[in-house]
C-alpha cells in the first residue's frame, strides 16, 4: 500500500532532482555531439593518406578514448536518473490506481 506521505516524498524527490537530472542529460548530449567534433579534429591532425587510416588514427587516439570514458560516465548518470524517474512515475500511477479503486468501492480515500 502506497500512502500519501510516500507520494509526497516521491514528488519532493522529483522536484529536488530536476536540475541534476537535466544536467546529466545535457552532459550526455554534449559529449555525444562533441565526440563527432573530436573525431574530425583528430582526423585532421593525422598525416595518413586515406580516410580510413585517418579515422583509425582518430578512434585509437588517447584523447578520443578519454572522451569515450567520459561518455560512459555521462550515460550512466543520465540513465540512473531516467530509471529513478520511471520508478517514481510508477509509484504515482499505482497510488492513482489505488485511489480510483477505493473510490469505485465507496471506501474513504486517504
Amino acid at each position: 500500500m502506497i500512502t500519501e506521505a510516500q507520494i509526497e516524498v516521491v514528488l519532493d524527490w522529483l522536484v529536488k532532482n530536476a536540475d541534476p537530472a537535466a544536467k546529466a542529460r545535457a552532459d550526455r548530449c554534449h559529449i555525444e555531439e562533441f565526440r563527432k567534433s573530436k573525431k574530425a579534429i583528430l582526423m585532421a591532425q593525422s598525416d595518413a593518406k586515406t580516410v580510413a587510416d585517418r579515422e583509425a588514427y582518430a578512434y585509437s587516439h588517447p584523447e578520443y578514448l578519454e572522451l569515450l570514458a567520459g561518455y560512459k560516465v555521462a550515460v550512466e548518470a543520465d540513465e540512473k536518473f531516467r530509471w529513478l524517474m520511471t520508478a517514481a512515475d510508477a509509484k504515482i500511477e499505482i497510488f492513482r490506481t489505488m485511489q480510483a479503486n477505493a473510490r469505485a468501492q465507496g471506501k474513504a480515500v486517504s
